[in-house]
């Protein structure tokens, strides 16, 4: 993966929060950064693509235009704190003209809107969704195919503590995965289905890789897996690059810099190049 040449388009992906579970800024990460899911993705000419509405959010919205012209699609797994919080403070799209699109989880009750509105209000915050000035419109997806400009989005089903989604993005000839939050199961085996078929030969996969395999062990029911498990996704999936993702917010950079060595230790040949995100790194294609 690389600079692209020739005659396709030059496709980008930034990561700008790549916590899970709350912010945690501090001295110890430095270097990876505290900030919950948002990553954008980006080609000429199109309009971006955001994984996740985290609190990364606000740091994607500084480089966007505020003068109503921003428009962009939001691909959000699930509606927990993390992966929705930034939402009120992305200024870009609270102009008059401006429009955000976002897909999410059909929910078992309700609507995807008035789950937003449910965290998004008095005496939670001050500012309503329907007080922001741009123009909001909210899709539900559980087992879809649609487009966004170019690009081809799978969204289907990922094991974790309620209704979540995992997400394909096809660009031209180019995959980008993101699994941000994956349940894996007690035995640290089997793949459910539909993530492999999200991740089958990605050229980017971005897997949730929270717990060691002792955090694993006492923490099995929260929705999360180990890096190991994110390594044998990207290996039964013929991922050709893996992407660390929804790092702990107890893990240090120091941690995060082993377990990111002992992963690659544990590659052999043939088996996907590793990385753990961290905020501000740059991928193109």
């Amino acid at each position: 993966m690389g600079t692209c040449t020739g005659g396709a388009e030059h496709l980008e992906l930034t990561f700008y929060g790549v916590r899970g579970s709350c912010p945690c800024p501090s001295q110890e990460n430095l270097r990876y950064g505290g900030n919950t899911a948002c990553v954008a993705l980006t080609a000429d000419g199109e309009e971006p693509i955001v994984f996740d509405l985290g609190t990364g959010l606000r740091s994607f919205g500084d480089t966007q235009p505020l003068d109503g012209s921003f428009a962009g699609t939001a691909l959000v797994t699930h509606i927990h704190w993390d992966h929705v919080q930034g939402l009120p403070f992305f200024p870009p799209a609270d102009r008059p003209g401006a429009r955000l699109r976002i897909y999410g989880p059909q929910p078992d009750e309700g609507t995807l809107k008035e789950q937003i509105d449910d965290f998004m209000r008095p005496p939670y915050f001050p500012v309503k969704v329907g007080d922001l000035r741009g123009e909001y419109s909210f899709h539900e997806v559980l087992k879809d195919d649609f487009q966004v400009g170019q690009a081809q989005v799978k969204a289907r089903p990922v094991p974790h503590v309620g209704v979540t989604l995992g997400y394909r993005v096809t660009w031209h000839d180019r995959v980008v995965t993101y699994i941000s939050d994956h349940q894996a199961p007690l035995d640290l085996e089997s793949v459910a289905e539909s993530v492999l078929e999200l991740a089958d030969s990605a050229d980017l996969l971005i897997h949730d890789a929270q717990y060691t395999p002792a955090e694993f062990a006492e923490k099995s029911h929260w929705g999360h897996c180990t890096v190991g498990y994110a390594l044998r996704v990207a290996a039964e999936a013929g991922a050709r690059r893996l992407a660390l993702f929804h790092h702990d917010p107890s893990h240090a950079d120091e941690d995060l810099d082993r377990m990111l060595a002992e992963a690659q230790g544990t590659v052999g040949p043939g088996g996907p190049e590793i990385l753990a995100a961290y905020e501000g790194l740059r991928l193109t294609f």
